[in-house]
């Protein structure tokens, strides 16, 4: 017998949480509601008040231009944040994508918010171009900077539906060189930025604080959702871990700059770094292609702490790509050795493996992306070698194999092997579809300087990503002084 559903029973149906895909789903809280841990600012002007991060000036206590606090925990490329805001007086906006020019000073994209009927919601850009959508507006610049301004929808409107001196709800959503801002859930400016020489793929997150006259401005419940870079863009997350061993050895936070300047060069590749270990950003490689883990290992390996196996190996599910250099390969034996077999074929086994430093010599290297354009070369380092590969090494491709003095076979396992050519480097792709790069070398900074030694890291970071790799790899340049930048204090160098 057929029966009919009353409309409002099929409405009640189709509005059940059970039914409706979770509107915050993928969302994650940057801010905690009870202190500014992860944000940096002027103590001056920021506090903690009732829940929310506030910002006040006052007549005793104005600030002489507009000042900033920024999230400190990463940088922000694709996403979309979430935040409620009030303001009383003056002017304030969210920052995006943004640099921060001198201390708690900010420069870049810009939601604005505004006490009066005028600017809340636009988006200017601080510092640089200065409003680049008003209120209501759908505007495009083309690659020659032609802009094309579209009024969508009234202004006046959009304005009647912002509380004054209440909490209001904005969405800003960054995709590519498309950007959106809602508030209340009305979009109140589109923009698409196809001017290259000026957009902005990453940067820094801030809230700003302005000059004139007394005003506070609080914002609360700041979610953030990184989303897949738009088109055929790639997002490669550099983490360095803490400072390690002596002068010029595992620099890790100067290797990590470096090799972030040169993928910066490159189009389509964006990049976050992340030093002194495992990133505080909750968010760190919820978007990322690949992931460079360039850090100490062993039985303090950050990888193997808490519960980050499980949260990588989700990642690595999903085909994300995962490189691991130097230290980073090597990881205990029961915890952590199976994941790194898993994810990057191999690993370096304690009391297997062997780490001595001599001059390896590369002279015929296999034919693969990740070593287009790599040239024979000999250099020396902490070449770890006799790594732990699964039974007949199934699907790991060698990339770099020499000879090291059997002087240096310092294991058993080592000795049984005497004159083998042994492999120092390595890439596999997964079954799970992603893709993952052992790099034994590393030990000594100044190595980044060689041509070759960089070039098969970079053109790694890449294919790993799934992103093109150059016919003749990876084009970079190192100066000397560059080599020198960035070192950890370590004493005398």
């Amino acid at each position: 017998m057929h029966r009919t559903i009353p409309l409002a029973i099929l409405v009640a149906l189709a509005l059940s949480p059970a039914l409706l895909a979770d509107d915050e789903s993928g969302f994650k809280p940057i801010f905690n509601g009870t202190s500014l841990d992860g944000w940096d600012g002027n103590p001056k002007f920021w506090s903690v008040e009732d829940g929310a991060i506030t910002g006040r000036t006052t007549k005793e206590n104005p600030t002489k231009g507009n000042t900033f606090l920024i999230w400190r925990q990463g940088p922000v490329d694709d996403f979309v944040l979430r935040a409620s805001y009030k303001i009383e007086g003056g002017n304030s906006g969210i920052q995006y994508r943004s640099k921060e020019v001198e201390p708690w000073v900010v420069g870049g994209y810009q939601a604005d918010i505004d006490s009066g009927d005028t600017f809340s919601g636009i988006l200017y850009e601080e510092r640089l171009r200065g409003i680049l959508a008003n209120r209501g507006q759908k505007v495009t610049i083309a690659a020659d900077g032609k802009k094309d301004v579209q009024q969508v929808s009234d202004s006046k409107e959009l304005q009647a539906g912002i509380k004054k001196d209440d909490w209001n709800e904005y969405e800003i959503i960054a995709q590519g060189d498309h950007l959106t801002h809602k508030i209340n859930g009305k979009v109140t400016a589109e923009f698409i930025d196809g001017d290259a020489a000026k957009r902005a793929a990453s940067g820094i997150l801030a809230l700003q604080l302005h000059a004139g006259p007394p005003m506070k401005v609080q914002f609360k419940n700041i979610r953030l959702k990184r989303t897949r870079l738009a088109g055929s863009g790639k997002k490669i997350v550099l983490v360095a871990g803490k400072q390690s061993h002596g002068p010029g050895d595992h620099e890790f936070r100067a290797g990590t700059i470096l090799l972030k300047k040169c993928l910066d060069k490159l189009p389509g590749i964006v990049t976050a770094d992340y030093y002194q270990g495992w990133p505080d950003d909750p968010t760190a490689f919820d978007n990322a292609d690949s992931i460079l883990l360039y850090m100490d290992g062993g039985g303090g390996h950050p990888v193997i702490q808490r519960n980050r196996l499980a949260e990588i190996d989700q990642l690595m599910k999903h085909g994300v790509g995962l490189c691991c250099a130097h230290y980073a390969v090597e990881v205990p034996k029961e915890k952590g050795g199976p994941d790194l077999t898993k994810w990057i074929g191999g690993y370096y086994e304690t009391g297997y493996s062997i780490n001595p430093h001599w001059d390896a010599t590369f002279s015929n290297l296999p034919k693969h992306p990740v070593t287009q354009g790599v040239g024979p070369f000999t250099i020396n380092d902490e070449w770890y070698y006799n790594i732990r590969f699964p039974e007949g090494q199934s699907g790991i491709e060698p990339l770099l194999v020499a000879a090291p003095p059997d002087r240096s076979r310092g294991t058993e396992a080592a000795k049984s092997h005497p004159g083998r050519a042994e492999v120092v480097a390595w890439a596999v792709e997964r079954p799970d579809g992603g893709r993952g790069f052992g790099f034994t070398g590393g030990h000594r900074h100044a190595n980044w300087g060689n041509d070759d030694f960089r070039k098969l890291v970079l053109n790694a970071l890449l294919w790993t990503a799934k992103a093109d790799v150059p016919a003749d790899g990876v084009a970079s340049t190192v100066t000397p002084d560059e080599l020198t930048q960035n070192l950890d204090r370590k004493g005398k160098k």
